[in-house]
C-alpha cells in the first residue's frame, strides 16, 4: 500500500476513534466537571455530541473549499495538530464550557473527513474510486471498533488518559503525513475560495447542479439518515428486546463494526467488478432494507448476533455510490463535492437520533398500544426504501 493511502487511512480511523475513545469516561468526566447527577450528565452529552456534529455539518464544506484552493496537504496537516492540541485542552478542563469548546473545535477538525475522500479521489483512476471509498468505510469501521476497546481499557487510568492518548495519536499522524503525504492539487485543478459556496447550504445547492447528481446527493442523504438507527438504538433495542448486559452489547457493537470493515474493504471491489457501480448501488440498498426488515420483528438474540455480519454486507453500496458522484463532478471540485457528502452525514447524526429515540420511546412505554421495540428499524427500512425508489427512478439516468 502506498504511504500517502495509509496516511490517509489513518487518519479516517483517528477521526472514528476519537469519538469512541472517549465515550467511556464522558459521564464520569462530565459528572467530575458540573458535579451533577448522571442524568444532568447525559443532558450535557447530548449537547456535547450535537455541538460536535454541528461542527462537521458546518465545517465540511468550509474545509473541503479551502483544500480545492490551497491543497489537501495543508489541510489536513494543519487540523490534525489542531486536533491534538483541543484533546489536551479537554483532558486539561476543569469546567463544561471547556468541554464544550473543545467539543466544537473537535467537530471542525474531524470535518477534515471530506478533505480525506478528496485527496483518495485525486489519487484514484475513475475505475479505482469506488474501491478506494469502501477502503475509507473500512478505516472508518476500525476506528469504530477500536475507540471504545481503547477508551475503556485507558479509562482505567482516569478520566483523562483517553484524551491524552487520543492527542498522541493526531500528533503522530500529523508527524507521519508530513513525511509522506504528497500534494495532489496542482494549478490545473485549483481553483478560486468562494465563501458563497463553502456554507454547507450553498455547497449543496451548488454541487447538486453539477452534473445532475442531485438525485443521488438525496439518495446518499437518506442512506445515512437510515443506518444511524443503529448506533442511536442498538443499546436501548437490545436490552428491552432481550436483556443484554452492557459487555455483551459493546461486543455486538464491535462485532458490527469488524464486519462493516471486513465488508467495505473486501467486498467492494469484487462486488463492482461482477455487477457495475449503478447494480451494485441497488444491490446494497435491497440488503439494507431486508436487514432492517428483519431487525424489526426478530425474536432471538442468538439469531441476531449471527445475522449481523450479513447486515454489514449492504454497506458495499455506499463506496459505490461514492464513486458515481466522484466521477459525476469535475477534478477541480472534488473537495467541495465531498465536504457536501461530510455535512449530509452531519445532518443526519443530529437529525436521526432524536427521531429514532423518539420512535423507540413511543412502542416501547408502558401504556403503548403495540409493543415494538424494533419500529426504529422499520421506520429506517421505509426510509431506506426512499432511497432505493429514488435511485432507480432518477439516479439510474445519470449511472446509466
Amino acid at each position: 500500500m502506498r504511504l500517502p493511502v495509509l496516511f490517509i487511512l489513518i487518519t479516517v480511523m483517528i477521526d472514528a476513534m476519537g469519538i469512541g475513545l472517549i465515550l467511556p469516561v464522558m459521564p464520569d468526566l462530565i459528572r467530575e466537571t458540573t458535579g451533577g447527577t448522571l442524568a444532568q450528565a447525559a443532558i450535557w452529552g447530548g449537547i456535547l455530541s450535537t455541538a460536535f456534529a454541528a461542527m462537521q455539518f458546518l465545517f465540511g464544506p468550509i474545509l473541503g473549499g479551502l483544500s480545492d484552493r490551497f491543497g489537501r496537504r495543508p489541510v489536513l496537516l494543519v487540523s490534525l495538530l489542531v486536533m491534538a492540541a483541543d484533546y489536551v485542552v479537554m483532558a486539561l478542563a476543569g469546567s463544561i464550557w471547556l468541554l464544550l469548546a473543545g467539543r466544537i473545535v473537535g467537530g471542525i477538525t474531524a470535518a477534515t473527513h471530506s478533505t480525506a475522500s478528496a485527496y483518495m479521489a485525486d489519487i484514484s483512476a475513475p475505475h479505482e474510486k469506488a474501491r478506494n471509498f469502501g477502503l475509507i468505510g473500512a478505516a472508518f469501521g476500525m476506528g469504530f471498533v477500536l475507540g471504545p476497546v481503547m477508551g475503556g481499557l485507558l479509562a482505567e487510568w482516569g478520566t483523562r488518559a483517553p484524551f491524552i492518548a487520543a492527542a498522541l495519536l493526531a500528533l503522530a499522524n500529523a508527524a507521519f503525513g508530513w513525511l509522506v503525504l504528497r500534494e495532489t492539487v496542482t494549478d490545473r485543478i485549483r481553483r478560486p475560495f468562494q465563501w458563497g459556496r463553502a456554507n454547507p447550504f450553498g455547497a449543496i445547492r451548488a454541487v447538486s447542479k453539477l452534473g445532475g447528481v442531485g438525485s443521488l446527493i438525496w439518495v446518499y442523504f437518506l442512506y445515512h439518515f437510515a443506518t444511524v438507527v443503529y448506533p442511536a438504538i442498538w443499546a436501548y433495542f437490545t436490552a428491552a428486546r432481550f436483556g443484554w448486559s452492557p459487555s455483551l452489547i459493546g461486543v455486538s457493537l464491535a462485532v458490527y463494526g469488524l464486519s462493516l470493515a471486513v465488508a467495505q474493504g473486501t467486498l467492494v471491489g469484487p462486488a463492482i467488478r461482477l455487477f457495475g457501480d449503478a447494480r451494485t448501488v441497488l444491490l446494497g440498498l435491497l440488503i439494507q432494507i431486508i436487514s432492517l426488515v428483519i431487525l424489526g420483528f426478530i425474536a432471538s438474540g442468538n439469531l441476531l448476533l449471527m445475522l449481523i455480519p450479513v447486515t454489514a454486507i449492504g454497506a458495499i453500496g455506499l463506496p459505490a455510490l461514492q464513486g458515481i458522484l466522484s466521477r459525476a463532478v469535475a477534478d477541480n471540485a472534488q473537495g467541495e463535492l465531498q465536504g457536501v457528502l461530510t455535512s449530509l452525514t452531519s445532518v443526519a447524526m443530529v437529525v436521526a437520533p432524536l427521531v429514532m429515540t423518539q420512535t423507540f420511546a413511543q412502542f416501547t412505554r408502558a401504556d403503548a398500544g403495540l409493543y415494538l421495540p424494533g419500529a426504529p428499524f422499520l421506520l429506517s427500512a421505509v426510509i431506506m426504501t426512499l432511497a432505493a425508489v429514488i435511485y432507480q427512478m432518477r439516479g439510474r439516468q445519470i449511472t446509466g
